[in-house]
């Protein structure tokens, strides 16, 4: 009984963050992480699951799902029916995740590495921010456990990702992909 008060007042909490648009009944398994800076925006789709309770998922969550668009202008859309199970999505310029994905655990998202590779002066690397490049995660994509998305992908509808997989160039729909970096195992287009 009071899980499902605490998870009430989270509800309404998080319905006055600014910048957030639920778009239907999003449903919360503990609290997120999420952080959304001025003229910014997080938009989550009808049926979405986001959960970061470690008791609940059949693999072991290493932290709270986080949901942060960091810049100004940045956003983060997640279509509907999608799962999201103790992972990061990081937007500092957009980040796209269609209908009906599954985001298994511990999966990293992000559109930018935070710094500049800055070899021309090392020592400035910290106060960097580096470029941003969008990612595109289309309609029915399964990511699977510890998949770590980097900037600028596209990976295509029905797509499957396997686990400890570093995605870092486009992956086209219905296919299996895997490793690090991923390339494509198997081609399911019928």
């Amino acid at each position: 009984m009071l899980n499902k008060i605490k998870q009430k007042l989270f509800l309404i909490k998080v319905q006055r963050i600014k910048g957030l648009v639920l778009n239907g009944v999003v449903h919360f398994r503990l609290k997120p992480v999420v952080k959304i800076v001025e003229h910014a925006s997080i938009k989550i789709g009808a049926n979405v699951l986001i959960n970061s309770d470690l008791d609940n998922y059949h693999l072991n969550l290493y932290a709270k799902c986080k949901l942060i668009a960091d810049k100004e202008g940045a956003t983060i859309e997640i279509g509907k029916n999608t799962r999201i199970h103790g992972s990061c999505i990081h937007a500092f310029d957009s980040i796209k995740i269609g209908d009906n994905c599954l985001v298994a655990g511990n999966v990293q998202i992000f559109d930018c590495n935070a710094h500049d590779l800055s070899f021309e002066n090392p020592t400035n690397r910290i106060h960097t921010t580096g470029k941003t490049k969008p990612v595109i995660i289309e309609d029915n994509v399964w990511l699977g456990t510890n998949v770590i998305v980097l900037p600028g992908v596209t990976i295509g509808s029905g797509t499957v990702i396997s686990a400890n997989s570093v995605v870092n160039k486009d992956i086209p729909s219905m296919v299996l992909a895997g490793g690090n970096p991923a390339k494509i195992i198997k081609d399911f287009k019928i």
